[in-house]
């Protein structure tokens, strides 16, 4: 811990800190998430690409790290902000240090700075592109000002599509269900799965694949930009349409191929960025927020049983409510912020919602969504 870094916000902040993880130096956009446990979760979701994330909880690492507790192959943040990394790492699943983790994927990280006043500073300005130097990159009188051009040259998520990015290459079948102490995640396989159900990969964690998997959906995982007319040819009961990164706006390869899938009357479910493109496919508009949403404790409203629920959540981008559609009906709502969170098409099988209903808010006030999904497919047949 004796490695120096730098942290640069574009509005010309600079945080002096200890590198953690590997050395050199890293941009993107800084966001800030409230979720007290779950930072090996949250750094290898894909929806995090090209985001450097803050934890407002100060201490990180104290319970290591393992190789069940991932979202995809690798971490996709491009940068880890704390306030403190623990000496020691206390678990009896820890098979890995947090520093010895980022290390090997070589993933930069700064602790010992104040994110009180960062996390104030995102909250008030909003997400603000940033740049971590970390190590030799960031020794010397200069290091400041090196840091702060790396920041203001990030170009910024708005108009950025990183779906087609981090998706997968090729379709790929997925059998693996939920994990249980002691037993680690279940072979779906093994059991009865009437429902074949086609996920669209714009940036998928592996929880959203499980809990289907775990319902008695046999999965094939498809591309991001998979034409709607292949998707049709697997003879799908449901289709589902996963989280990722970036802007929606400019994945027209997706809002295309939904418009498709939309009139062939198979039953669609979208979380997160696929929310949000099934609400592009419909005719609605997206906004860019002022500092998004990210943790494991926003409070959503039903708006039809008016029930709240404990939402996990992690995007930077929104519907515009007031561009729904006669086809599309609010279903949830934040009660941070009153921004929308779930739709529902009132003329296809078709709903969304923004959260993430697989990170075990609640723990499982969300996982029903899922058994509706399910619901629909039995009822078309």
């Amino acid at each position: 811990m004796n490695r120096p870094a730098i942290l640069a916000l574009e509005d010309g902040s600079v945080f002096q800190g200890s590198a953690i993880g590997a050395d050199g130096q890293t941009s993107g956009e800084v966001v800030f998430n409230t979720a007290m446990t779950g930072y090996q979760e949250i750094l290898t979701d894909p929806s995090y690409t090209r985001q450097i994330v803050t934890l407002t909880y100060p201490h990180i690492g104290n319970t290591g790290t393992n190789a069940e507790d991932v979202e995809s192959g690798r971490i996709a943040a491009a940068g880890l902000v704390i306030r403190d990394l623990p000496l020691l790492a206390s678990s009896f699943r820890n098979q890995q240090t947090l520093d010895d983790y980022l290390r090997s994927q070589n993933i930069l990280g700064i602790a010992d700075i104040d994110t009180r006043r960062l996390t104030r500073l995102l909250r008030d300005k909003g997400s603000l592109n940033g740049a971590i130097l970390a190590g030799a990159e960031a020794e010397g009188d200069a290091a400041a000002e090196r840091a702060l051009a790396v920041a203001r040259d990030f170009p910024g998520l708005k108009g950025m599509d990183l779906a087609r990015v981090v998706s997968c290459q090729s379709p790929y079948a997925w059998s693996e269900g939920e994990w249980a102490l002691g037993a680690g995640y279940a072979d779906a396989a093994a059991g009865e799965r009437p429902f074949h159900v086609v996920a669209y990969d714009y940036g998928v964690k592996r929880n959203i694949l499980r809990m289907l998997a775990s319902r008695g959906c046999r999965l094939t995982v498809v591309p991001a930009q998979t034409p709607a007319s292949e998707v049709l040819a697997l003879d799908p009961d449901g289709i589902f349409l996963s989280n990722g990164p970036g802007d929606p706006e400019p994945c027209d390869y997706a809002i295309t191929a939904l418009r498709e899938l939309l009139e062939s009357g198979v039953p669609l479910f979208g979380i997160c960025l696929g929310h949000q493109l099934l609400a592009l496919a419909s005719g609605a508009k997206t906004v860019k927020m002022n500092h998004g949403h990210h943790g494991a404790n926003h409070p959503v409203q039903d708006l039809d049983t008016r029930h709240v629920m404990i939402t996990s959540q992690n995007h930077g981008f929104a519907v515009d409510e007031t561009t729904l559609p006669a086809t599309l009906r609010a279903t949830h709502r934040s009660l941070f912020d009153g921004t929308l969170q779930g739709i529902e098409r009132t003329d296809r099988p078709a709903f969304s919602f923004q959260g993430h209903p697989e990170a075990s808010p609640g723990p499982r006030d969300v996982a029903p969504l899922f058994d509706r999904f399910v619901g629909m497919m039995r009822q078309r047949r």
